[in-house]
């Protein structure tokens, strides 16, 4: 029993055990919680495990290697635990879980079965299914730079090291008129050229839908207002008067880097870059052969 508790290791050679198994699941947006197929309330680890959501898991699959453990979890929806309501808003993709074997007597003596993320998550029927992804899996996750024309960071994050709190990048509103939770019209936006806002990011910021956001596909003028419709609707509903924070969008281009940004010293494209069709083109003569930039 390698990595096993040696206490646990001990009581389980009794052959008269006192064991269950503990969940902790903790979300992308920082809610944590606990869960027990054991009949009542245990404590560890500054977590309440708590046995009312019905959770239990399947036999858990682990190999030596690089292969990804996985296992199942399954529950029944509940209120006080996993709502429906969450599960469809994404709430629960890609949360960290670890489970535990647990001697429910004396907590002090359990061991680590498994760490990893929720991956695929279906519901039916009043209950869930979870898939569990081991933390291999993040080596199938491609890394490395891509070399391309167009910037390959995203709009304030460390390679950008844009601050999208600079004033005139970012406006807050409550929502006012909502098509589909994706078509937001506004009475007035202003001090904003047109498609000031294409390819940002709006934000929930409040109501059912706090913490969610989607890519703005339109930013256009209508009349005195304004309507920003995103490419998906949010998985949860956005009512008026609700929060929001709308972020400048940037399709990538050094024009647009230089000109709205004022950032090109950050550009991360590669803008004189030759496309496959120059590379593939057959020799012939040329008046400029000196290696200068193909731009014009």
């Amino acid at each position: 029993m390698s990595g096993f508790d040696p206490g646990l290791a001990a009581h389980l050679e009794t052959g008269v055990t006192t064991t269950c198994r503990c969940w902790a699941l903790r979300r992308r947006d920082g809610v944590e919680m606990g869960f027990t197929d054991h009949d009542r309330v245990l404590t560890f680890e500054g977590l309440l495990f708590r046995p009312d959501t019905g959770l239990s898991a399947l036999a858990l699959q682990q190999t030596t290697g690089l292969s990804v453990d996985n296992t199942e979890a399954m529950g029944a929806l509940s209120d006080a635990a996993i709502r429906e309501a969450d599960i469809v808003a994404g709430r629960y993709d890609g949360a960290g879980l670890r489970a535990w074997l647990v001697n429910w007597q004396d907590v002090n003596l359990r061991t680590l079965l498994f760490a990893g993320t929720i991956g695929e998550l279906k519901r039916a029927g009043g209950a869930f299914e979870a898939e569990l992804r081991g933390l291999t899996d993040a080596l199938n996750v491609p890394l490395g730079r891509v070399y391309q024309k167009s910037c390959s960071a995203i709009l304030g994050d460390r390679d950008c090291t844009f601050d999208l709190e600079t004033p005139g990048y970012v406006v807050a509103r409550v929502a006012e008129v909502v098509t589909e939770n994706r078509v937001f019209e506004f009475a007035e936006i202003g001090g904003f050229a047109p498609d000031w806002f294409r390819h940002g990011v709006l934000k929930v910021q409040s109501g059912a839908a706090e913490g969610l956001q989607g890519m703005i596909k339109r930013d256009r003028t209508q009349g005195a207002g304004r309507v920003i419709e995103l490419w998906h609707p949010l998985r949860s509903e956005v009512a008026p008067g609700d929060a929001l924070r709308i972020e400048a969008g940037c399709d990538k281009r050094l024009e647009t880097c230089r000109l709205k940004f004022d950032n090109l010293v950050n550009f991360q494209g590669f803008p004189d870059i030759p496309g496959d069709d120059w590379t593939i083109t057959d020799p012939a003569r040329a008046s400029r052969l000196d290696g200068g930039s193909r731009r014009r």
